[in-house]
């Protein structure tokens, strides 16, 4: 009876988490542990000098240690851990000293010889390095009371140091077993496959009743009434009345004045 309770409970659990939830699951490449590396002795370490990056010179292989950590380099993968001889894991990433540390370190303490400066480094036992790295990090040990170790040591303009920097980043980049490794971790992370929403159907509108206008009656052209045409008053013609000059009517001529008349008014 209980085992029929509890898997009900458990169907009805499935059940009721969404499947969307389920399917987002990381899915992560395991990548290879590093083959131990056997030491005689717990390892010696010297300083790098412009940096607080420790190696150990006496093995082969790109082995460091740096804030409070041993820093492995394997098949164009970092790896890191507290010891020095165990407890390795996978760092998915470069970490921020190596492009800091010269790739030509080797033959410098080989020489004795930092960019033609006498080395006088120190060999550092791992007992004394992991009671001392956090002061002397802080206190800045190395350079103020050691100058690295280097004669008429002068540290690098700040400049001349990022531009090597980005000179070594491009060349690490273009090592064959970092860019294999490059290509191991493009899918590294699967995202989760999104199930296919259904398609919501929208309700189809009604379409649209057109609502006619009333047409419009033609409005009737009123006539307007036709005017008559207008009779044309005959003005009365003004006669011209020429004024008649009555001519003075001449009396009848008289007759001629006898000559004796004549004389005699002569003489008067």
């Amino acid at each position: 009876m209980k085992k029929f309770l509890f898997g009900t409970m458990l169907l009805a659990f499935v059940v009721a988490v969404p499947i969307p939830t389920m399917a987002q699951v990381d899915v992560r490449i395991s990548f290879p542990l590093p083959p131990p590396i056997v030491f005689a002795a717990p390892p010696t370490l010297i300083v790098l000098p412009d940096t607080y990056v420790y190696v150990t010179p006496d093995i082969d292989v790109d082995f460091y240690f740096w804030n409070g950590w041993w820093w492995r380099f394997w098949e164009g993968r970092w790896y890191r851990s507290r010891y020095y001889n165990r407890g390795w894991g996978y760092y998915n990433n470069v970490p921020s000293f190596y492009f800091d540390v010269d790739p030509g370190w080797r033959g410098y303490y080989r020489d004795h010889n930092w960019y033609g400066h006498r080395w006088n480094y120190e060999r550092i036992p791992n007992q004394r390095l992991q009671q001392n790295w956090s002061s002397w990090e802080k206190n800045r040990y190395w350079e103020r009371q050691k100058t690295w170790g280097v004669q008429s040591y002068k540290p690098r303009p700040q400049p001349q140091r990022q531009e090597l920097r980005r000179e070594r980043q491009q060349q690490y980049q273009q090592r064959p077993e970092v860019q294999r490794h490059e290509q191991q971790r493009q899918p590294q992370v699967q995202k989760p496959r999104q199930q296919p929403q259904e398609k919501v159907q929208q309700p189809r509108q009604q379409p649209q009743e057109k609502v006619q206008q009333p047409r419009q009656q033609p409005q009737e052209k009123v006539q307007q009434p036709r005017q008559q045409p207008q009779e044309k008053v005959q003005q009365p013609q003004r006669q011209e009345q020429t004024p008649q000059v009555q001519q003075p009517q001449h009396s009848q001529p008289q007759g001629k004045p006898e000559r004796g008349e004549v004389e005699k008014q002569d003489r008067k």
